[in-house]
C-alpha cells in the first residue's frame, strides 16, 4: 500500500522513515533487526537532518550502518550535486558506514545513478536496493516505474507531455549547442517562460547541461527517450487505415507522382527505420499528412481501400507542423528527420521501438545529421 505523504515538515519527514524502517523490517525478516542508531530515533525533525539506522545478522553479530538521507523528491541532479558528495564524506569517517536515501518515489533513471555509484535507496512503492559487504546484504525489488498520483509532479509543473514539448526536443536533438532559452523560444515559437521551465526540469534529468544560462551539452538520446515515454504515436496523430490491392511498391509510386514537388506528406514508421537500419522485413507503411490534404479523392487516387483493421498503410493527420521539419528526400519521397523517426517508433506499438532503438544507434555513429545551427533556423512552420 503506497503512503501519502504531507507535503513538507516534521511529520512529513518522519513519515517517510518510519515507513521506510517498516518496510526494511519486512524485507529482512528473521534472523536480522533493522533499528534506529540509538540517538538518532528523535533526532531528525525535518528534511535536512540524517538518520541512521543498523542492520544487525543475529547469526553473525555483524552489524552495518547506513546514513538516511530523506528526499521528499529526487531527480538524477540532485544525485550528483548533492549525494556523491554525501557518499564520499560517510565512507571517509567510517568504512563500515554507507549511505541510504528513501523518498516517495524514485524514477528509474535516478535509480540506474545511484546504483552505479553503490547508493542504496528504498522508496514507498517498493523499488528497493540495498547491497553491503559486511554482513553480506543484496536486496533488489522493483516497484512502480511511474510516479503514483501521491509523488507526481504538480498539475503545473512541465513535463514532456504534449506538442509543445515535442517541439523543444526537436530543436535540441537537431541543433548543436551552444545556445540559450531566448534562442530556442525563438527558432520553436513557443513562450520563453514555458521553455525556461522545461529547461530546468531537463536540467534535473542530466539531459541538458549549462554553464550560466547557455546549454553547453544535451543528451539527445536520452532526450528522445524520455520524450517517447510521454507519448504514443498512434494516440497523439489521428489515423485512418487502408490496405493498398496493387502493393506497397504501387503505392509509393503512387505517392511519388502526387506529391514529388510539394510538402504535403511525410513517410515515418517502419519503412522509414529500415532506410536508416534495416533491421527486419514488411510492417504499415505509416504517412503523416496534413490534416487539411486528406481527402476521399486523394484515397481513391491512390487506389486504397478503407478498413478498420488488418491495414497495411497508416495515414496520419500530423499533430503539430514541427513532424515535417528538418525532413529528408529518401528515393523521392519525403521522409521524417531522424530525431521525429526515433521518436515515432520509439513511441510506437509492436516492433517499432526496437526498430527505433537501432535508429538511435545507427544516428549514435553518424551524428553528421546533427549538423544545424540555431542562428540559422528560418521558420519551421513552414518545413
Amino acid at each position: 500500500m503506497d503512503v501519502d505523504l504531507k507535503s513538507d515538515g516534521e511529520e512529513s519527514a518522519r513519515q517517510l522513515f518510519d515507513t521506510g524502517l517498516e518496510r526494511l523490517r519486512g524485507l529482512f525478516g528473521e534472523g536480522w533487526t533493522v533499528e534506529a542508531a540509538p540517538g538518532h530515533q528523535q533526532d531528525a525533525t525535518d528534511w535536512y537532518t540524517d538518520r541512521v539506522i543498523e542492520i544487525r545478522s543475529t547469526d553473525l553479530g555483524h552489524t552495518t550502518r547506513y546514513v538516511v538521507d530523506l528526499k521528499s523528491s529526487l531527480t538524477p541532479r540532485t544525485v550528483n550535486t548533492e549525494l556523491l558528495s554525501k557518499l564520499h564524506l560517510v565512507r571517509q569517517v567510517n568504512s563500515f558506514t554507507s549511505l541510504m536515501v528513501m523518498a516517495p518515489w524514485i524514477s528509474p533513471k535516478t535509480q540506474d545513478l545511484l546504483r552505479a555509484h553503490g547508493i542504496s535507496y528504498l522508496d514507498l512503492t517498493r523499488n528497493v536496493w540495498i547491497r553491503a559487504d559486511r554482513p553480506a546484504i543484496f536486496i533488489y525489488t522493483e516497484g512502480q516505474m511511474r510516479a503514483p498520483r501521491s509523488a507526481s509532479p504538480s498539475s503545473s509543473a512541465v513535463t514532456l507531455s504534449g506538442s509543445k514539448a515535442e517541439r523543444l526536443v526537436r530543436i535540441l536533438a537537431d541543433v548543436r549547442p551552444p545556445y540559450r532559452a531566448s534562442d530556442l523560444a525563438e527558432a520553436t515559437g513557443l513562450s520563453l517562460a514555458y521553455v525556461s521551465r522545461l529547461l530546468g526540469a531537463l536540467e534535473d534529468q542530466l539531459l541538458i547541461r549549462r554553464d550560466g544560462r547557455t546549454i553547453h551539452t544535451v543528451n539527445w538520446q536520452g532526450l528522445l527517450r524520455a520524450r517517447a515515454e510521454h507519448s504514443h504515436l498512434l494516440n497523439l496523430n489521428p489515423y485512418s487505415g487502408f490496405i493498398a490491392p496493387n502493393g506497397i511498391d504501387y503505392l509509393l509510386n503512387q505517392l511519388r507522382n502526387a506529391f514529388a514537388s510539394r510538402h504535403l506528406i511525410a513517410i515515418t514508421g517502419s519503412y522509414a527505420a529500415r532506410e536508416v537500419a534495416p533491421l527486419s522485413v514488411g510492417g504499415q507503411l505509416m504517412v503523416y499528412i496534413r490534416p487539411d490534404h486528406f481527402s476521399d479523392e486523394l484515397v481513391d487516387h491512390l487506389g486504397l481501400l478503407e478498413v478498420k483493421q488488418q491495414a497495411d498503410v497508416l495515414f496520419l493527420d500530423a499533430h503539430d507542423p514541427v513532424v515535417f521539419w528538418n525532413s529528408r528526400t529518401v528515393g523521392g519521397l519525403r521522409h521524417v528527420a531522424l530525431s521525429q523517426l526515433a521518436l515515432d517508433c520509439l513511441s510506437g506499438p509492436g516492433r517499432l521501438p526496437a526498430e527505433g532503438e537501432a535508429v538511435l544507434e545507427r544516428m549514435a555513429a553518424h551524428e553528421q545529421w546533427r549538423n544545424l545551427d540555431i542562428h540559422t533556423i528560418k521558420d519551421w512552420k513552414a518545413a
